[in-house]
């Protein structure tokens, strides 16, 4: 099943676009907007959020961490 993925796009008054990729990690994220990246032109600065920097191996001991305190 494939994830769902949230991309947010804000458009300044100088015309900047803002681009902010929820509910991925790792390097997903990158890949979700990297043709739309294109597309839109050069990326001048790319701010990770702590998602990035997840692991899928981390992920799992984190959930199932929450499995283990719900029981």
């Amino acid at each position: 099943m494939a994830e769902y993925r949230k991309i947010e796009y804000r458009i300044g008054k100088d015309g900047k676009i803002t681009e902010t990729v929820l509910n991925a990690s790792g390097p997903s994220c990158t890949e979700t907007t990297a043709e739309i990246e294109k597309a839109l032109g050069k990326v001048e600065k790319r701010e990770m959020l702590p998602e990035y920097y997840e692991t899928e191996e981390n992920l799992v001991v984190e959930q199932r961490r929450s499995l283990n305190q719900m029981e």
